[in-house]
């Protein structure tokens, strides 16, 4: 088949979950002798989109990369320059199918190109960007979890306001309002549009049934991860002489963002006994201030900032942990580090909030604790640090996970039912 991906970011210039997920299903896509192309709004030269070819993949930059959120969050509306590039991808890939990772910093009248057309798109829903021009249902004026626009769409502008540097206009909410609404009701008729909607888990369901999207045209499907037999080898090989001898290691791999609650964790280490470790992985640069308040909140002597985790770290770095934490303070949408853990044979300790509970089983592979309860965390990190019997129960019930060849398998029974439903 002819598939065209398109994704809000891509690496090398972002590395994220959606962004290595897109990465690895193309790849895998391409691998298999399917013709796959991807289009993203990152940093390219001027003129026409010439693709560079990535393992396989074409990859179109259109040459959007370092603006502003405010002017991203515009693109939304607009098309211009997109429309006329989006075109001349069209007709050189010719896409039987288009996969729509991540709109956000892209104009909706792109796919609608491809709509013209007859081509059939199918959305994942990576996060909660369709109802919630944060993507991530936390408010920009107070750091709080929402549960999405209200009626009159007066939070949404107070949001877009605090957004764009002007949250002491927060009285003028309501004026920028209608725009708020009508970005929801052109991405309300996207959703629509689409052959199939594809959600992770079934809260990310849920969540888009209470911003008035159709749940009843929302799909389960759990994204896969890519691995070998040879990563999990290596990875449960150093799990193994963990449990022989050295000090309990506590892993977290991830964002350094306020609403990953990397604090909370801090926090709670802080109050363990010496010898036990605690490595932090991700990038300190993206959030300068909260990770400087990370390093200086740190007491335990025990606690190292180690940097952005290269995917040919990851599973020795897996297999060297005693327990990964999740103490995210937002709705997570799946959490793909979940599933790396899980398959190195590392047990998880999360918050119970969003799609935890649905990836952590709570007693059976791994735990969980109220979202930002330091204190309650400390108690199960101290208990799983002395009770290696306990450490070991949950090793023996991690869920199983799904590999990136037999998710990739799936999807392409999905497309081919779309594009030749007889």
């Amino acid at each position: 088949m002819r598939i065209l991906h398109i994704t809000h970011q891509y690496p090398p210039d972002h590395v994220g979950g959606t962004e290595l997920y897109t990465q690895s299903l193309a790849r895998n896509q391409s691998a298999a002798g399917h013709q796959v192309s991807i289009v993203c709004p990152e940093a390219a030269t001027e003129g026409e989109p010439s693709p560079a070819v990535e393992e396989g993949v074409r990859v179109y930059r259109l040459g959007a990369g370092g603006r502003s959120r405010t002017a991203a969050f515009l693109t939304t509306f607009a098309s211009g320059r997109y429309k006329s590039a989006f075109r001349a991808i069209l007709d050189r890939e010719q896409p039987d199918i288009v996969h729509v990772q991540h709109l956000m910093g892209l104009p909706t009248a792109l796919v609608d190109l491809a709509a013209e057309r007859g081509i059939p798109y199918v959305i994942t829903l990576h996060d909660y960007w369709y109802g919630c021009a944060n993507a991530q249902l936390l408010t920009n004026y107070d750091g709080r979890v929402c549960s999405g626009p209200d009626r009159r769409f007066v939070n949404c502008g107070r949001c877009l306001l605090a957004r764009g540097g002007l949250g002491r206009l927060d009285p003028a909410a309501p004026l920028v309002a209608p725009l708020m609404a009508r970005r929801y009701r052109m991405l309300h008729e996207f959703f629509r549009g689409a052959a199939r909607v594809l959600a992770s888990t079934e809260f990310v369901r849920e969540a888009h049934a209470g911003m008035e999207f159709p749940a009843e045209r929302i799909e389960i499907l759990p994204l896969g991860i890519e691995v070998t037999v040879g990563e999990i080898a290596i990875a449960r090989a150093g799990r193994d002489r963990r449990q022989a001898a050295g000090p309990f290691r506590i892993g977290y791999i991830g964002g350094i963002s306020p609403q990953k609650g990397v604090h909370c964790l801090i926090e709670a280490v802080n109050g363990l006994p010496a010898g036990v470790e605690l490595q932090v992985y991700g990038d300190m640069n993206a959030f300068p201030d909260y990770a400087a308040g990370l390093r200086k909140l740190a007491t335990h002597s025990g606690i190292t900032f180690q940097g952005i985790l290269s995917r040919s770290s990851l599973w020795p770095v897996l297999g060297s942990l005693d327990i990964l934490v999740m103490p995210t303070l937002w709705y997570e949408t799946y959490s793909l580090i979940v599933q790396e853990a899980y398959a190195a044979g590392l047990p998880v300790v999360a918050s119970r909030i969003g799609v935890m509970p649905e990836v952590v089983n709570d007693g059976v592979s791994g735990l969980l604790f109220p979202p930002g309860d330091a204190r309650a965390l400390r108690q199960i990190l101290l208990g799983l640090s002395r009770e290696p019997a306990r450490l070991a129960s949950l090793r023996a019930g991690l869920l199983p996970v799904t590999a990136m060849n037999d998710h990739a398998a799936t999807l392409l029974a999905l497309y081919r039912s779309i594009a030749d439903p007889l």
